[in-house]
């Protein structure tokens, strides 16, 4: 196999689902903050720092997570797991992906670059996370909604009240998909001592899932009354609402492959409300 393409395999461009789970808020938010389309330059600097982001954090878990990888079924072919690459290969990508990611932040203002630096910092702590607190999935989902704060402050210059109620939506929006991901690892972190929601919600493992996935809905839902959405939107809520019940039905069971089928497909969740948005905004 290539260089190349041991690269791609590192940052996950053959698995996008994480790209996804990320781009979904920030394009709440963009949208949101511009009330309309935003500016091509904007969109294009989040999209592709998005992806940059995405793609440095995963090579930053997989360093951290090189020597636990190897004794977890789902991820002992990664390729650090397996010696394909160096450790320090994994940190050199990083840092050139991140580079390339303040590239494209410097042309947004100064509070934005601000922003940019903790949700960096967010980016590489994750994964120490899982070593010794109980629910890391919350800290992820700060990480992976931290675009939403950087897109009301690239576009209106200031963080209103919504755009940290939208956070928070997607706090508990994450910790209700990664914790159907980490129902799939489940036996395996227990005997690695690895910490993970899935372990510290035990035998109630679904019933929190619905509550988060509840509670996501309903800040959602006051989000848009902040910001005067109308009924496109509150449909787009119930089509995520069946979403989410869909997923709660398929992982009633706990089986492996149907926890994992619930994870990949909460990108659907994501873009029905950013489709709610949308026609608010646009119509």
């Amino acid at each position: 196999m290539t260089k190349l393409k041991l690269y791609w395999r590192l940052v996950r461009l053959d698995k996008p689902i994480g790209i996804l789970l990320l781009l979904w808020p920030t394009l709440w938010a963009l949208f949101a903050a511009a009330d309309g389309f935003p500016e091509w330059h904007i969109l294009v600097v989040f999209i592709l720092g998005t992806i940059l982001m995405r793609s440095a954090g995963c090579a930053m878990n997989d360093y951290f997570d090189r020597d636990v990888d190897l004794h977890v079924k789902r991820t002992q072919e990664r390729v650090l797991a397996t010696g394909a690459l160096a450790p320090r290969e994994a940190l050199y990508v990083a840092a050139a992906l991140g580079f390339m990611s303040l590239g494209l932040v410097l042309t947004t203002n100064p509070l934005t670059i601000l922003l940019a630096g903790v949700a960096a910092f967010l980016a590489v702590t994750y994964p120490l996370f899982k070593r010794f607190f109980a629910i890391p999935q919350a800290y992820l989902g700060i990480a992976f909604g931290f675009g939403i704060p950087m897109s009301f402050a690239a576009i209106q210059g200031s963080i209103p009240a919504v755009a940290w109620l939208l956070l928070v939506a997607n706090i508990f929006w994450a910790i209700a998909y990664d914790t159907e991901y980490a129902m799939v690892d489940r036996d395996d972190d227990i005997r690695l001592g690895v910490k993970s929601s899935a372990i510290t919600f035990g035998r109630y493992d679904v019933l929190f899932v619905a509550l988060c996935y509840g509670v996501t809905l309903l800040l959602l839902g006051v989000a848009g009354d902040w910001l005067g959405y109308g009924w496109m939107y509150f449909a787009a809520l119930s089509l995520s609402a069946m979403i989410a019940a869909k997923h709660i039905q398929w992982i009633r069971g706990r089986d492996r492959q149907a926890c994992f089928k619930a994870f990949l497909h909460n990108t659907w969740f994501g873009a029905a409300v950013f489709v709610g948005i949308g026609l608010e905004v646009l119509s």
